[in-house]
């Protein structure tokens, strides 16, 4: 569950998602979402998952539109467009890291034919390695992604916010 740090974000994204659907895109039967919408935003995420696991990172990138913005855990500023997405996840001179678990749920996904929201949980494993000193971490976590329906009928995410619960580091 989001921490009261990130409610005014949580807040937010709901009344985005209310605005869009009450400005003039009344949702009705031939608004909502269809089952392949749904299907493509969960495989969208799938992809997400695999390609992380993959440490394809240009592969993660390419599942966010170019506007995107990242929301991170504990209250640390927005990240805003992909550019500053690459640097922050994927910096050249951050240490080696590689993830080596990413297990995600989707609970829930609603929304209409141009944007949606998908939600659920995920637990996430890496290893890294800096001066010499190799780690394990291990988090569980809660995300919530804003998806957007592109003019080719993709859906990517528009929007990426998460929390993390307790950290678990082993050192070897």
């Amino acid at each position: 569950m989001p921490t009261i740090k990130h409610a005014p974000i949580v807040a937010a994204c709901v009344f985005v998602l209310f605005v869009n659907t009450m400005t003039g895109l009344e949702i009705s039967s031939s608004d909502s979402l269809e089952p392949e919408d749904e299907a493509s935003i969960r495989a969208t995420i799938e992809a997400y998952r695999a390609k992380w696991l993959a440490n394809d990172s240009k592969g993660v990138l390419k599942l966010f539109t170019d506007e995107a913005v990242l929301l991170p855990a504990h209250g640390s500023p927005a990240i805003v467009g992909i550019e500053a997405i690459e640097n922050y996840w994927f910096a050249p001179t951050g240490p080696s890291t590689t993830l080596t678990e990413l297990n995600i749920t989707v609970d829930q996904v609603s929304g209409n034919r141009k944007l949606a929201f998908a939600r659920g949980s995920d637990n996430v494993g890496w290893t890294d390695t800096d001066n010499g000193v190799t780690r394990r971490h291990y988090h569980p976590g809660t995300y919530l992604n804003i998806m957007k329906k592109l003019p080719d009928g993709s859906w990517r995410i528009q929007v990426h916010m998460w929390d993390d619960g307790p950290e678990r580091v082993e050192r070897f």
